[in-house]
């Protein structure tokens, strides 16, 4: 691969001579010229700029001048790339320089100065069907000139070159890299250092463990810096280890996730609409019921129970939370609703003064994702808040094996047995019991 660089400040581009990238000159692994702009002009001053057409502040640069220059070096075979720094070009990012690397055979940078380059310049180039122009920023600021950016996309380009990298496993594991997110914390000797010490696990020379505390280690960095690259994983290729860690975060994805699909990020919502928890609970509530109980029960109870007026009720009474949890921008996904020992009716005299968790229902799609897990915890949370301490009660069908289970993982424990009505049909539930207090 050949760069070239065309600025009015070659001087600049020195630091290309050091480190890596100047030893891989050396070693003929990529070709870096730099090149003065002012050689292509034609008067005694040497002028490569001019006062803007239409009036404003600054000097632009010509397109004549570079024009001439560009031409010069956007020759021969192969795919070549003419790169333009500009504070207002997309984002430069480690993607963009993986397929450079991968495919450019040379990349020339135009460096502007002063208010930028005339327009022209790349407008013209894109019509040769033999040159992509790529404008590219560092990011939402403005520099004196393109120098910064072009020493930025030599290094970021060149080091991804077989050889310039002494260890290519380094840029895998390296932040931005194939895995999709930010490095981990590294550490080297002493291991002890002014009270901070090295982690453990990385000196217990098993080989699995560290390579598990360096995944987590990465995508809680990720999660907490840039949720933007936990937005973009493949959610298909996460493990339940993963899965744990991003949860932490609110960051949650189907149990059977479709190949391609990513991560979500759930919010939880203190104030849901009344009309989206009821149409919400119409739909999950017959999945609670046993199959043996008549449908014309369920729509009863679903019309007189889990209504938007009751919703809107319990909404507006202090003696119960209403919660629901819902993807990032999206609809709402489930819901859960606490009755406060003021409003509970326990059906065990040794509950007396307990909380009741009354509802707590989830979306289908969306079972078995963990997303259970967050809504319960918000709602003891929020219960424990209000009471200080004490304990949550709850009831829930002794055939539904699914959400026993899920309750017990959550702490509850059996504590009896109570009858149910849906419309006018009995139904026998199991009572389950927990305690709660703000240290939850």
């Amino acid at each position: 691969m050949r760069f070239d660089i065309l600025t009015v400040f070659p001087g600049y581009l020195s630091a290309l001579d050091l480190s890596l990238i100047g030893k891989a000159r050396q070693a003929g692994l990529l070709e870096v010229g730099v090149h003065d702009l002012r050689d292509w002009t034609t008067d005694r001053h040497r002028t490569v700029d001019d006062t803007p057409v239409g009036g404003g502040a600054g000097m632009v640069m010509r397109a004549d001048v570079w024009g001439k220059a560009l031409d010069e070096y956007l020759v021969g075979e192969g795919v070549k790339i003419l790169a333009i720094p500009t504070p207002s070009g997309p984002r430069l990012t480690q993607e963009l320089c993986e397929s450079l690397a991968a495919r450019a055979d040379r990349i020339v940078i135009a460096c502007g100065r002063y208010e930028g380059i005339d327009a022209r310049v790349a407008e013209h180039y894109r019509t040769r069907e033999d040159i992509e122009v790529l404008e590219f920023s560092l990011g939402d600021y403005v520099l004196n000139g393109g120098e910064v950016a072009a020493l930025t996309l030599v290094e970021a380009v060149g080091r991804l070159i077989p050889g310039v990298v002494g260890n290519p496993e380094s840029l895998v594991e390296e932040s931005h890299g194939q895995a999709g997110l930010l490095e981990y914390p590294v550490y080297t000797r002493p291991l002890d250092w002014r009270g901070h010490a090295v982690p453990e696990v990385l000196t217990s020379g098993d080989h699995g463990k560290v390579a598990r505390w360096r995944r987590d280690a990465a995508l809680r960095r990720t999660a907490q810096r840039r949720p933007d690259m936990i937005r973009a994983l493949n959610a298909h290729e996460l493990d339940k280890d993963d899965r744990a860690i991003l949860a932490e975060y609110g960051w949650l994805w189907p149990r059977k996730p479709e190949p391609f699909s990513h991560p979500v990020r759930m919010l939880i919502d203190d104030s849901p609409d009344p009309g989206e928890v009821a149409a919400l609970a119409a739909r999950t509530f017959p999945d609670a019921c046993p199959p043996s109980l008549p449908a014309d029960a369920i729509a009863a109870h679903i019309a007189t129970e889990l209504s938007e007026e009751k919703f809107a009720h319990y909404a507006a009474d202090n003696d119960h939370q209403l919660l629901g949890v819902r993807a990032e921008g999206g609809p709402l996904l489930g819901y859960s609703l606490v009755l406060l020992p003021s409003a509970s009716r326990p059906p065990l005299a040794e509950l007396a003064g307990a909380a009741e968790l009354s509802k707590c229902y989830l979306d289908a799609s969306w079972r078995g994702s963990g997303l259970n897990a967050l809504l319960l915890t918000a709602a003891l949370d929020r219960a424990a808040h209000a009471v200080g301490s004490g304990r949550i009660w709850l009831g829930t069908n002794a055939g539904n094996k699914r959400a026993i289970r899920a309750y017990e993982r959550r702490g509850f424990e059996l504590a009896g047995r109570r009858t149910y009505l849906v419309g006018d049909e009995p139904n026998d539930d199991v009572v389950m019991v927990r305690d709660i207090d703000v240290a939850y």
